[in-house]
């Protein structure tokens, strides 16, 4: 996940649809919460996320 997040990061600062400021306090943002009782609420959201989408069959 962290690395899809970074690819989409380094897409968005090369596309200009986010500059350099405001991806590195998201980035801070990010690195911050993780540290937070809401780790782990996250962290189990985005495990139902992806088995929920790895369940689509098409």
């Amino acid at each position: 996940m962290v690395l899809l997040f970074a690819v989409i990061l380094v897409v968005m600062i090369r596309g200009g649809s986010i500059k350099a400021g405001p991806a590195i306090v998201a980035v801070l943002f990010g690195f911050f919460l993780a540290s937070t009782g809401m780790a782990p609420s996250i962290n189990r959201f985005m495990n139902s996320l992806a088995d929920t989408i790895n369940q689509i069959s098409f």
